[in-house]
C-alpha cells in the first residue's frame, strides 16, 4: 500500500511538472509582443507628411495592441540597406520600408532573409513579390481628383497650381487625378505644373509656388513630401490658398492649407499590424487601399474653408467613385481619355 501510494505521488509529481513545463513554455509564446519597426525615407520620422503618417499608425498599433515599436531614419538613399540590415539583426517580427525609393533595398534584403517579414509602402512587385514581403499600394488619384474638385469649385482666377516632388509615375497619379477633378468642376481652369526633383528642398518648393502665384494661380497642391513645406510657407506668405498632402496639413497654416488629400499610410500600417497579430499575413501579395476601405480620402478640416454644397457634391463624387460609376484617370493616356 505504502509503495502504491509513492507511486501516485510521484505520478501526479511529474505530472504537475509537465504541466508547469508546458505553461512556462507557452506562456512567452501566448504572451509575447509583436515587434514591429520601420525605416524611413530621406524625409525623416517629423516630416510632417509621409513619414510621420506611417509612424503615428505604428504609435497606434502600440496602443491599441502592445506592440512593441521603433524606427531608423535615413539621411540619404545610402542608408535603406543598412537601416533594413540593423533592424533585421534586431529581431523584429516585421520591418517596413516607408516609400517606393526602398523597393530594391527591402527585395534584397528580404532575399537574403527568408525567414523575416518585411513590407513596403508604395511599391508593388507584381508576380515577383517575396513571399516574405507585403506590398501597400494607394489609389493615390482619387483623393487628388476630389481636392482637384475643391480647387476648380473655389479658384478666382481660373489657374491652380500642382507641385510634383520626383517626376515618377506615384506622383503623376496625383497629378493627373487633380486635373481630372480640378477640369470636371471647372472646364475653363489652366493647371500650372512643375516638379521639384525633390523630396525634401523647401526652398525650391516656395520658389515654384511663389512662380505660379506670380502667374495668376490662387491654389496650389504639393505632391512633394518636405517640398511641400515651402509650398505652404509661400501660400502663407502671399495670402493664397495651398492644399496639402498624405497628412491633413491644415495645423501648417491654419487660414492658408485649403484642404488635404490624405493619403492613409497610418491607415495601412495599423491595418497590417492588426492582421499580423491575428495570424494573417499577406507575403507574396500587394493590398491595394483606396476609398472603398479608408486608404484615401480628404482632410477633416475641408470644412473650415470649403462651402457645405461643395464638400455636399464631393461626398457624391465619392459615391460614385466607389460604386464604379467613373474611373479616376492616373496615368497621361486615361487622362487624355478621360470623359468630363
Amino acid at each position: 500500500l505504502r509503495g502504491g501510494r509513492m507511486k501516485s505521488i510521484r505520478f501526479i509529481h511529474l505530472v504537475a511538472v509537465l504541466i508547469a513545463l508546458t505553461l512556462c513554455i507557452g506562456t512567452p509564446a501566448m504572451g509575447a509582443k509583436l515587434k514591429i519597426a520601420m525605416v524611413t525615407d530621406v524625409g525623416g520620422v517629423n516630416d510632417q507628411s509621409f513619414n510621420q503618417s506611417a509612424w503615428e499608425g505604428l504609435k497606434r498599433a502600440e496602443k491599441d495592441f502592445g506592440f512593441k515599436v521603433a524606427y531608423k531614419e535615413s539621411k540619404q538613399d545610402a542608408d535603406y540597406a543598412p537601416n533594413m540590415e540593423t533592424l533585421t539583426d534586431a529581431g523584429f517580427d516585421l520591418i517596413w520600408g516607408i516609400g517606393f525609393l526602398m523597393g530594391d533595398a527591402i527585395k534584397a534584403t528580404a532575399q537574403i532573409n527568408p525567414d523575416q517579414k518585411y513590407a513596403i509602402i508604395d511599391f508593388a512587385y507584381g508576380p515577383e513579390t517575396p513571399k516574405n514581403v507585403t506590398g501597400v499600394v494607394f489609389q493615390e488619384e482619387q483623393p487628388s481628383f476630389l481636392v482637384g474638385y475643391i480647387a476648380g469649385k473655389m479658384t478666382k482666377t481660373n489657374k491652380i497650381g500642382f507641385v510634383g516632388g520626383i517626376k515618377f509615375p506615384l506622383i503623376e497619379r496625383f497629378e493627373y487625378g487633380y486635373m481630372a477633378g480640378a477640369k470636371m468642376a471647372n472646364p475653363k481652369c489652366e493647371v500650372l505644373s512643375q516638379y521639384a526633383e525633390s523630396f525634401t528642398d523647401a526652398a525650391k518648393g516656395k520658389a515654384i509656388a511663389n512662380n505660379m502665384y506670380q502667374k495668376g494661380a490662387d491654389i496650389v497642391f504639393h505632391a512633394s513630401g518636405g517640398v511641400g513645406d515651402g509650398v505652404i510657407e509661400a501660400a502663407k506668405e502671399k495670402g493664397k490658398w495651398a492644399i496639402g498632402v498624405d497628412k491633413d496639413q491644415n495645423f501648417l497654416a491654419p487660414d492658408n492649407v485649403l484642404t488635404s488629400a490624405m493619403k492613409r499610410v497610418d491607415n495601412a500600417i495599423y491595418d497590417v499590424g492588426r492582421k499580423l497579430k491575428d495570424g494573417q499575413w499577406n507575403g507574396g501579395e500587394t493590398v491595394v487601399y483606396n476609398l472603398s476601405n479608408d486608404g484615401v480620402g480628404i482632410a477633416p478640416t475641408s470644412k473650415k474653408h470649403v462651402p457645405a454644397d461643395i464638400l455636399a457634391e464631393v461626398d457624391q463624387l465619392v459615391a460614385r467613385i466607389k460604386k464604379g460609376e467613373f474611373k479616376v484617370p492616373s496615368t497621361k493616356a486615361e487622362y487624355d481619355a478621360f470623359k468630363f
